[in-house]
């Protein structure tokens, strides 16, 4: 990085003046590195760390982050070896009405020293060069930041619009080029030509960061983008950002992430782990129980601000195979000041909030009910642990107090023979408890019901009278039934391969 940049006024902003200086990694990620020294053996740099830690911790996949610049301050014009990119300085030009609305330390830090602009003739090279190294040390992916900070830069390029198309084609290509499965996620990119210049990336972060330290941050991290996703849902896979599992409210956020169908990460420090939270969204293997949806705000939230008015509930909704998922958040208390252009906590004691959830909160539960479905359905609450019968348009009461949510497991009723009614819920100590189920089937003339499920734990269903039995892999096993709510659960082991699927038949 650039040792050369001018001092910020801005204490914590010091590292957005750094300007990339070289395609492969410095000597602290190489193999008996030292200070000054680059080892030119590709077995030596990234790759080294990349093998042990996929190696040692049985890891998957590993991203690395980069500017859609290179780095925050760009590339570093004429130095050794970087010289084909043609970077020269510029100096970011931020529109009046951003910087009256949100004043931005790290902006302010580029203005004063300049970013490196790789010139978007040489831009395609540039990342095919950074990526193909990447690639070749075991990378599967990048996590481009920054985006936004082109439509800044457009004079002599043409304007914002052009340089903004010449990069994110250039990005895109290159991605195709080094990268399997589309590995790439975008951040800082809710500028309106990056959104409509970007083709094929397909997950976008849809919020600001995860501050664990800003108190104000919490609620309005989850009511921001919930409102977001309705748009960018549309287009592209809402990014809800890393969280850390042992916070005071990781809990909170962990459900909001199950409820948003989205890929789940966390960025706790190592040996510092809440693992029966961590429990509740991943599964043995590795795998979530993953909604099929973009995460959306219910429909009677649209036009209500969770986060101020003092009278109304964050209720979000999502779809699996067979059944439905509506989160419900007291978000109140915190929010954007226009005075000090940043989230503070507007009200330290918020009370507790009352609402309702019905059936059709999730908006597209008819399209998972069998064809002759009444309405009726049954919910499943992930806290309170309830089951609850719930006729066609009625309203089940809620109250949460400050930063406290819910997550409910709407399933629609099924009417098998001999009047008897069924409803599986899935695995009722995850978030999204009917993320585990991946087929549903029954028999009419008997009253059997197939299931195909994925994961371990206790499994929960609702039957209007005692099953006769359970069988999972042709094998019975015991279960247990609750006469006065007709919860039906048992319990499914580890399986010994990733992303099993058990065969369950319940005779009823």
């Amino acid at each position: 990085m650039d040792p050369n940049a001018k001092p910020s006024p801005v204490g914590n902003s010091a590292n957005f003046a750094n300007r990339l200086t070289h395609i492969q990694e410095n000597y602290k990620f190489q193999k008996d590195g030292k200070t000054g020294q680059r080892q030119e053996d590709p077995a030596l740099g990234l790759r080294h760390i990349v093998t042990e830690a996929k190696k040692t911790h049985n890891l998957k996949y590993i991203y690395v982050w980069h500017a859609i610049t290179g780095y925050w301050g760009g590339v570093k014009p004429d130095v050794s070896g970087m010289e084909h990119y043609n970077s020269k300085l510029s100096f970011p030009v931020e529109p009046r009405g951003i910087h009256h609305h949100q004043p931005d330390e790290a902006l302010e830090c580029i203005k004063l020293n300049g970013l490196g602009l790789v010139h978007p003739k040489n831009v395609f090279q540039f990342y095919d060069d950074l990526h193909s190294y990447l690639a070749s040390a075991g990378i599967n992916g990048v996590k481009v930041d920054v985006q936004n900070i082109i439509e800044t830069l457009g004079a002599g390029h043409g304007g914002r619009v052009k340089l903004a198309s010449q990069y994110h084609q250039a990005m895109e290509a290159s991605i195709v080029r080094n990268f399997s499965d589309n590995g790439i996620i975008a951040c800082m990119s809710h500028n309106t030509d990056g959104l409509y210049s970007s083709k094929q990336t397909a997950v976008i972060r849809a919020s600001d960061d995860f501050w664990p330290r800003d108190p104000a941050s919490h609620t309005i991290h989850i009511a921001s983008v919930a409102y977001n996703s309705i748009f960018l849902g549309e287009f592209m896979q809402p990014d809800w950002d890393m969280f850390h599992s042992l916070h005071p409210m990781g809990e909170y956020h962990a459900a909001a992430r199950a409820v948003g169908g989205c890929s789940i990460y966390v960025s706790d420090k190592p040996g510092e782990h809440d693992f029966d939270l961590l429990k509740k969204i991943v599964l043995p293997d590795g795998s979530l129980l993953r909604a099929q949806l973009p995460g959306r705000p219910t429909k009677d939230c649209l036009f209500t601000d969770p986060a101020r008015d003092g009278t109304n509930l964050l209720k979000l909704w999502n779809l699996n195979k067979h059944t439905g998922v509506l989160g419900v958040f007291n978000c109140q208390g915190a929010g954007w000041c226009r005075v000090d252009k940043k989230n503070l906590v507007h009200d330290s004691q918020p009370k507790a909030i009352s609402g309702a959830i019905r059936s059709l909160d999730v908006d597209y539960l008819p399209k998972i009910a069998d064809e002759n479905w009444d309405g009726d359905s049954i919910v499943y609450s992930h806290r309170g642990g309830e089951l609850v019968y719930l006729p066609k348009g009625a309203a089940l009461p809620i109250t949460l107090k400050a930063r406290e949510y819910e997550v409910f497991t709407v399933v629609p009723l099924k009417g098998l023979a001999n009047g008897i009614s069924f409803a599986p819920i899935g695995l009722i100590k995850m978030f999204n408890s009917g993320g585990a189920i991946s087929a549903y089937e029954f028999d009419p003339n008997t009253s059997t019901v197939y299931l195909k499920v994925r994961g371990c734990g206790d499994f929960g269903a609702y039957c209007s009278v005692r099953p006769q039995a359970v069988y999972v892999d042709s094998t019975q096993i015991e279960f247990s039934y609750e006469e006065e709510c007709g919860l039906t659960t048992f319990t499914l082991r580890v399986p010994e391969t990733e992303l099993y699927l058990w065969d369950i038949r319940i005779d009823i």
